[in-house]
């Protein structure tokens, strides 16, 4: 557990931020090993079968992971407050709620999955292999939730190393998994699929066992988990409005993922591709807010809210340069990146992904502002108006450009409406910060006594 109500702000966040982004890089590499290998061994029709699973599994985890996120905003600042019994009390709460949620989730895809497929117009080659893999991810949901719940409250008490281990064992094991069910196997993209979900399931056993055995606040037993009604309405309070944020990206993804299924199997597998690419490169921005979301929230509830500017002053400065970075590096290498999801010979896909990742990563600085700045709002408990952005940002400017644009232009329409969304969501976070409402929104107003 690491305390962030004391030191340079700077290096408390970097600090912080290190072996989160480490992890959650680890974690990507689910996703995009999947992509690799069936892109490679079996074809840009399955890769972009694949993809097209994506946008459906994120937007019906979304609201879930959305809403556990309020729980890691208030065992952070219970934690800060060093009220242990509320810390406690919060973390069964959570593990009751995702475990019944898992369930849900599974019920809910299985049975909507083909629907879906064909509500966002996926071309009818495509159908099979997309269903089957969606599907065998839904299977693996109570794993998937475990393992993410427990990293999420080990980062609201200041730990964000355990994860890194548990990730880096558990993305060994997708690596190897893969290989054996997809290549020697010749499973198709069903082993794929089976590969993550064994994967997923593992680490969250593995991260159980370990925590038992050592750790003094977290004890993932059912006969110690008790469900706290106030604290899950806190819960809900907080990580709702982000759930709902979270669903709506996710929705939204699934509509322009729609979009581009009307341009065939070859832009579908590049977006497929670059979108992997994307992800990966846009991380360090992510985990830079949600480190800022830990730190704030710590320091609220310790009653420390005058380092709140300085972090958000180190953070962007880091992410900023960082963000710079990842834009040269898409620029310049962006067909040699492409190469590692298909072959040589799929040049019109390699073009058509290498044209995505030089667009979009122009905006990539300005994403990683916008993060940074929401990452203030939901450490103190401020969600409701950045879903608000979001929704604006995303469905009434993103869609609806992307669509008139690839009307007008052909798929560089789509790939432009991202920068044009991310300027239009930081813009107005930015005014929001500036009005300061976001200060009164703490849930727990820290007093010296409380115990």
């Amino acid at each position: 557990m690491k305390d962030l109500t004391s030191g340079n702000e700077g290096r408390l966040i970097l600090g912080f931020t290190a072996p989160m982004l480490l992890g959650n890089l680890f974690q990507q590499l689910y996703t995009i090993i999947d992509s690799v290998i069936v892109g490679k061994f079996l074809g840009k029709e399955a890769l972009a079968a694949v993809g097209s699973s994506h946008p459906i599994i994120f937007t019906l985890i979304s609201l879930v992971i959305g809403v556990a996120s309020g729980g890691t905003v208030i065992i952070a600042q219970y934690f800060g407050a060093r009220n242990f019994n509320k810390v406690k009390s919060a973390i069964g709460t959570l593990y009751i709620f995702l475990f019944w949620a898992s369930i849900a989730v599974t019920i809910i895809g299985i049975t909507f999955s083909e629907s879906i497929f064909r509500l966002i117009d996926l071309p009818d080659e495509l159908l099979k292999d997309a269903k089957v893999y969606l599907n065998i991810n839904f299977i693996g949901m109570l794993g998937f939730f475990g393992f993410n719940a427990t990293s999420a409250i080990l980062r609201g008490l200041g730990d964000s190393k355990t994860p890194l281990y548990f990730l880096i064992l558990s993305t060994l094991f997708n690596i190897a998994f893969d290989l054996l069910f997809v290549i020697v196997f010749k499973w198709g993209v069903a082993g794929a699929a089976i590969a993550t979900v064994i994967a997923q399931g593992g680490a969250f056993v593995t991260a159980a066992v370990y925590l038992n055995r050592t750790h003094d606040v977290i004890r993932i037993s059912w006969k110690e988990f008790e469900f706290n009604p106030e604290i899950f309405k806190k819960t809900v309070q907080i990580g709702l409005p982000t759930g709902i944020q979270h669903t709506l990206v996710s929705l939204g993804m699934t509509v322009v993922q729609g979009i581009v299924n009307q341009f065939g199997t070859g832009v579908i597998a590049a977006y497929t591709a670059a979108t992997r690419l994307d992800s990966l490169a846009t991380l360090p921005a992510m985990n830079f807010g949600m480190a800022l979301s830990t730190f704030v929230g710590q320091n609220v509830g310790a009653g420390k809210t005058e380092r709140i500017k300085s972090g958000l002053k180190s953070t962007l400065l880091m992410s900023s340069v960082i963000s710079l970075f990842v834009t040269g590096v898409m620029i310049l290498f962006g067909n040699y990146l492409m190469q590692l999801f298909v072959s040589p010979d799929e040049t019109e896909v390699i073009r058509i992904g290498k044209e995505y990742l030089v667009i979009v990563s122009s905006a990539y600085i300005v994403f990683s502002a916008m993060f940074a700045i929401n990452g203030v709002m939901r450490g103190t408990g401020d969600t409701l108006v950045p879903m608000f952005i979001t929704f604006f940002s995303l469905w009434l400017v993103r869609i609806p450009v992307a669509w008139f644009l690839s009307k007008e232009i052909g798929e560089q329409g789509i790939w432009w409406a991202i920068p044009v969304a991310w300027v239009t969501g930081t813009a107005m976070t930015y005014f929001y910060y500036l009005t300061g409402r976001w200060k009164t929104k703490s849930v727990i107003k820290f007093q010296s006594g409380e115990k």
